[in-house]
């Protein structure tokens, strides 16, 4: 019986130790992923300062780039999570020129490393930024929305260093957890000349470039996505003529954008469909939309 319990003993202090060293070596990987500094300067693109450029970002900002919807409606900065969920503190930086805020201290480089690449001014990791979405924004239309928010009324609103927590931490040094689906900057293609968009058009084509915000949540092929119930994430509706859609006229598709309200009466969850911003764009960019989608076989 001794000798059971001894070698017991032996036994589980061997698993601590290899525990141990398990979430040592995780956690050391994680901090090189959220240290690691990209050294590289991005495209230049000439950032316009004329009002036409400036009121286009603004649209751009307000109803398809949706900013606001992790940076505050101020686009000031807001909490993206919290010590009491569990992974630590992050918020979204205050974008404007505020106290706390970025707008004063990026360069037009420094917008465009943040935007495109998903990287900060100091070469580090940007956490849980959709660059690999502005990736497929047009170059001009990126430039005007830089312009745009570089113009952004000041905001004081200072906002806490972001700091994982130990688990999540662990987590992504072992892979559980992604670094492309964690740390943007890990799966764009960084040598990618800038988009150009088709014109500006009641056109396929032209719906097919808009439909890149429909595509960061419903999936490249639109065809949508499943529950994640790890993540929080909710299922995403097939967007195709043979999924949610079928049935519906250009007129049902534009007035469910603008009213949140589906042919069949269902409400849409502004929280998870963000159809109040697509819903205020220009008649014409959601007429195009709904042609690419007719187009998807």
């Amino acid at each position: 019986m001794k000798k059971i319990l001894k070698w017991s003993g032996i036994l589980i202090g061997l698993l601590l130790a290899l525990v141990a060293v398990v979430v040592i070596v995780g956690s050391v990987r994680a901090n090189g992923l959220l240290t690691k500094e990209w050294t590289f300067e991005p495209d230049s693109i000439r950032i316009p300062t004329d009002s036409n450029a400036v009121a286009n970002g603004e649209y751009l900002v307000n109803h398809f780039m949706l900013c606001a919807d992790c940076h505050g409606p101020d686009l000031g900065g807001a909490e993206l999570f919290s010590e009491a969920d569990g992974a630590g503190i992050l918020w979204a930086p205050n974008l404007t020129s505020g106290k706390g805020g970025i707008g004063n201290k990026y360069s037009d480089a420094d917008w465009l490393r943040a935007l495109r690449h998903g990287i900060r001014p100091n070469g580090e990791n940007l956490i849980i930024m959709p660059a690999e979405f502005y990736t497929t924004v047009d170059a001009g239309e990126l430039a005007n929305v830089i312009a745009y928010l570089k113009t952004l009324p000041p905001v004081d609103r200072e906002t806490p260093a972001r700091a994982l927590a130990f688990m999540p931490k662990v987590m992504l040094g072992l892979g559980v957890i992604p670094a492309s689906d964690f740390l943007p900057a890990h799966k764009i293609d960084h040598d990618a000349a800038p988009l150009t968009a088709p014109p500006r058009a009641v056109t396929v084509e032209f719906g097919d470039y808009r439909a890149s915000v429909c595509k960061a949540c419903h999936g490249p092929d639109l065809k949508g996505v499943p529950e994640d119930v790890e993540n929080g994430f909710p299922a995403t509706p097939d967007l195709t003529m043979s999924g949610e859609l079928i049935g519906w006229s250009e007129a049902d598709f534009i007035t469910t954008l603008q009213t949140g309200v589906t042919p069949g009466g269902r409400e849409l969850d502004p929280l998870a469909m963000p159809w109040e911003r697509i819903g205020g764009a220009d008649v014409e960019d959601l007429q195009a939309i709904w042609l690419y989608l007719q187009s998807i076989p």
